[in-house]
């Protein structure tokens, strides 16, 4: 590591706690703290929401896998685009004016109780509960890449490396809640997008082009030009199946509740949508080319195929950069994720259950403890080094998809639908994805061979049948409960109207 990368670094942390201190100083009360007081603008919120919606994952996972399978990969891309636009084009307008409608709902728990007038408060804490759950295992993902990406850039041990990233991303999100988040997301989306644009194209460059490259990985192995090769039907819908969950992750559904108007969603969705697109297959691309690259020293961990190519191939201030990149990944979904388990915990769990009368100041205060403590338990999670990434994020996306997603849809597109429907649908939801993951892992003896292979059925992503199976429970105990409350349709009725006026 070269003094000029350590300094690029090094600058570009203090910029992120600048950040943080800024928004710190605009903080006055929990809406602000948890929601950024909805004035987002477009090109913020679009940013914002595709970078922390892809975190690590996009620069590590996502080129890892790209690396060790080829261009099969290209079915995760297919499915999140899909899954991204759908929840921008029909999500997230109604979400933006029915949280608003809804008492002026910041949190995800807050307008699920709100939408359906749940009085009984078993909605909102069952609902802030699976936020915990499943978050502490994604930010646990996003700490794994960061200690990886401080453990191949700077050559420290694993253990001080997960020190190290998670206290510079607890540092802005403790400081300055949702506008730091937001800031710095939109900063951090910029950067990875130029950083996947930049390292595939010059790594085709060094090999002589495209057909140089893509005629040594077809001598190294032709089963990885094939996006058929190494998948059957169940591996094409699970690959795909991962564009359901936008409909159910609280961190992307807090940007648009976030956004100043609703008016600015189809110039977000534009942005975001273009920003998504090119960063996905830039990732495709830098795993696939450098299987050609590294043909001669293949890479023992697939999963840092990006930083080892921004380390050989450019000068250290630029390689530098490209591995700041990496880290804004990591930091812009850790801190979103942080900030809505804490806003869970201040707004969902104390005031609802200990101090119904804490003062805002007070709840911005437990909210702020409360990012130091599951950051622990995160930094807890991922003190193994073996930790996958895709892994860890693929069972946290699976979570929140089948719990929250058929809530979410159905809540904003039916009035028919019931408290009742919601509290089993979720419960239903998590459940199903929780048991289809313990039956899909493969059994291991204490030298950590399989001794018993997942059943065919159990191959499948879980989140297709939680999502399946929670929506499908929803609309069930729905019609077989007596209809809503005449206030909650014309609650309903009135987001409808709201919707179609041009004001």
């Amino acid at each position: 590591m070269s003094g000029a990368t350590l300094t690029t670094f090094i600058i570009y942390l203090i910029g992120m706690l600048i950040i943080g201190w800024v928004a710190y100083k605009k903080t006055d009360n929990l809406s602000d703290y948890v929601l950024g007081g909805r004035r987002l603008g477009g090109a913020v919120a679009a940013l914002s929401a595709g970078a922390s919606d892809m975190s690590g994952w996009l620069l590590l996972g996502l080129p890892g896998y790209a690396y060790a399978a080829g261009m099969e990969a290209t079915w995760i891309c297919v499915g999140l685009a899909l899954g991204a636009f759908l929840n921008w084009q029909f999500v997230a307008k109604r979400l933006r004016i029915y949280t608003e409608l809804a008492n002026d709902s910041i949190t995800i728990p807050d307008f699920f109780e709100n939408r359906f007038q749940d009085s009984s408060k078993l909605l909102r804490v069952i609902s802030a509960f699976v936020i915990l759950l499943f978050f502490t295992f994604y930010t646990s993902s996003g700490l794994v890449g960061g200690a990886l990406l401080f453990e191949n850039t700077f050559g420290l041990e694993y253990q001080l490396a997960l020190w190290i990233g998670a206290l510079v991303i607890i540092s802005y999100t403790l400081l300055g809640g949702f506008l730091a988040v937001s800031w710095t997301d939109f900063f951090q989306g910029i950067l990875m997008f130029l950083a996947l644009i930049v390292v595939p194209i010059v790594m085709i460059g060094n090999m002589g082009g495209w057909n140089e490259t893509i005629q040594r990985i077809g001598t190294i192995d032709a089963n990885r030009l094939d996006v058929f090769s190494g998948v059957g039907i169940l591996g094409i819908i699970s690959l795909m199946a991962w564009g359901l969950g936008y409909f159910g992750q609280p961190h992307i559904l807090t940007r648009f509740m976030a956004i100043k108007h609703h008016k600015e969603i189809p110039k977000a969705r534009f942005i975001g949508m273009t920003w998504m697109v090119i960063s996905l297959f830039g990732a495709i691309f830098t795993g696939f080319v450098g299987i050609a690259y590294f043909s001669g020293t293949p890479l023992t961990d697939a999963e840092t195929v990006f930083i080892e190519a921004a380390n050989v191939l450019f000068h250290p201030v630029v390689s530098g950069f490209l591995l700041a990149a990496i880290l804004s990944a990591i930091m812009s979904t850790i801190d979103s994720q942080l900030l809505v388990s804490s806003s869970a915990i201040a707004e969902d769990f104390y005031k609802v259950l200990i101090r119904p009368s804490a003062s805002s100041r007070e709840l911005i205060w437990v909210g702020r403890f409360s990012v130091l403590v599951i950051a622990l338990i995160a930094i807890f999670l991922a003190f193994d080094p073996e930790s996958s990434v895709l892994d860890l994020v693929s069972y946290a996306w699976a979570g929140f998809g089948a719990a929250f997603g058929p809530i979410v849809i159905l809540s904003l597109f039916w009035k028919r639908m019931t408290r009742n429907g919601a509290l089993v649908g979720m419960i239903v939801g998590a459940a199903t994805v929780v048991i289809w993951k313990l039956l899909s892992t493969p059994e291991l003896d204490d030298a950590g061979v399989v001794i018993k292979e997942e059943m065919i059925p159990f191959e499948l992503y879980e989140i297709v049948p939680g999502f399946i199976l929670g929506f499908i429970t929803i609309v069930v105990v729905s019609f077989i409960g007596k209809k809503p409350e005449s206030s909650i349709i014309d609650h309903f009725e009135k987001m409808e109207t709201l919707l179609k006026s041009k004001s």
